[in-house]
């Protein structure tokens, strides 16, 4: 196994892809990273941020390796060096764990819920109280002030909904309810409702459901908004993933639909996101561009934005000017601007399709949840 300089940063591993494709775990002194679409590249990709308080590494390195890493680390990782570890590896299955917590985090943030391309949402409850359970397991490798430790965080806002799985009575999901609120107990969460759950968890007799309540409801159609008056042109754009927040907007490409108008002399261009999640889209900022057309602004908790269009100079644009315009090149930029493409999202919408037509070993309860419903 080689250690290689990279970023300022002593690494481990392959190299993995990026966002949206890499799952990504914080644990003590290093993270942790996977490309989640390569089943067959297993090895994780180990990026040492502390190598001194990496004390888990005999875990997964074993003790001679540990000592090996540690003593190759101590000098400073220099640009383009790379050190060849002998007899340095992995130890067969010892990140497999943390591997599958890496993966809850991505399934937070990157599940491409979509009601265009019929991709099932996964409830946010019960991921987040399996990857809080997964968490208090991986307390040798996670620690206190690990980014991804916060197990408070994960299940605060989730009382209500997971008192309304208790009452469905999927033992499953029961099971799962019970420990998390056990684990709730030891680390002191405080947060309404919680009390209430627990007390609906000691007195419950499981008695399983006739059938599961989905609430992720597949609709027929796409949504392009309202025709404005004095329509000029119209057309569609995709959004970038990893310039917005996760778990907000239909994860389908295209789904962007904008319209450019004239009110007498006044040009707008009016935009639409169709959102589906349970985040919200307020705020986000958009930008419209179109040869010397410029257009900037933010969406309302809609998803939708009208914005006034201005030239090179910042005057308006006239509506003369706007019916010569060629409007084919136009670009929308939602959020931040990336260089995700389109092949890559493309991707994680393969990878989410195979885990919900066959989920395998390491699902969470949420995606086979998803993929018995019929939607």
């Amino acid at each position: 196994m080689k250690l290689v300089a990279e970023s300022g940063l002593w690494r481990l591993g392959p190299a993995v892809a990026d966002v949206p494709l890499v799952a990504v775990l914080e644990v003590d002194g290093a993270v942790l990273a996977w490309t989640v679409d390569e089943p067959d590249r297993q090895v994780a990709q180990i990026s040492l941020t502390d190598p001194a308080g990496a004390e888990w590494l005999w875990r997964v390195l074993g003790e001679s390796g540990h000592s090996t890493v540690a003593a190759a680390a101590a000098q400073p990782p220099e640009s383009g060096s790379e050190t060849e570890l002998s007899g340095v590896d992995v130890l067969p299955g010892a990140l497999d764990g943390l591997r599958r917590l890496a993966l809850g985090h991505w399934l937070r943030r990157w599940w491409p819920a979509s009601i265009r391309d019929g991709i099932a949402g996964l409830d946010a409850a019960l991921l987040d109280a399996e990857i809080a359970l997964l968490t208090a397991q991986a307390e040798d490798f996670v620690g206190e002030d690990s980014l991804d430790a916060d197990i408070g965080t994960l299940l605060a806002p989730h009382a209500a909904a997971l008192t309304l799985h208790l009452l469905l009575g999927d033992p499953r999901v029961v099971d799962l309810v019970s420990r998390c609120v056990r684990l709730a107990e030891d680390v002191g969460v405080d947060a309404p409702g919680w009390a209430e759950l627990a007390d609906a968890v000691e007195e419950l007799t499981t008695t399983p459901a006739s059938s599961h309540q989905d609430d992720y409801a597949l609709a027929a159609g796409t949504d392009t908004g309202t025709v404005p008056a004095g329509l000029i042109a119209r057309g569609g754009a995709s959004l970038a993933w990893s310039g917005v927040p996760g778990g907000v907007f239909d994860a389908a490409e295209a789904t962007v639909s904008w319209a450019v108008s004239a009110d007498g002399e006044q040009v707008s261009a009016v935009l639409h996101i169709p959102v589906i999640g349970p985040g919200s889209s307020d705020g986000i900022p958009v930008e419209f561009r179109c040869g010397a057309y410029t257009a900037a602004g933010s969406l309302d908790d809609a998803g939708r934005a009208k914005v006034d269009l201005l030239d090179r100079t910042s005057q308006p644009v006239t509506t003369a000017t706007a019916w010569d315009q060629d409007w084919s090149s136009t670009v929308v930029i939602v959020g931040a601007q990336t260089t995700e493409t389109a092949q890559a999202r493309q991707r994680v919408r393969s990878f989410a399709r195979r885990r919900l037509a066959e989920p395998g070993p390491d699902a969470y309860l949420a995606e086979i949840l998803a993929a018995e419903s019929d939607y």
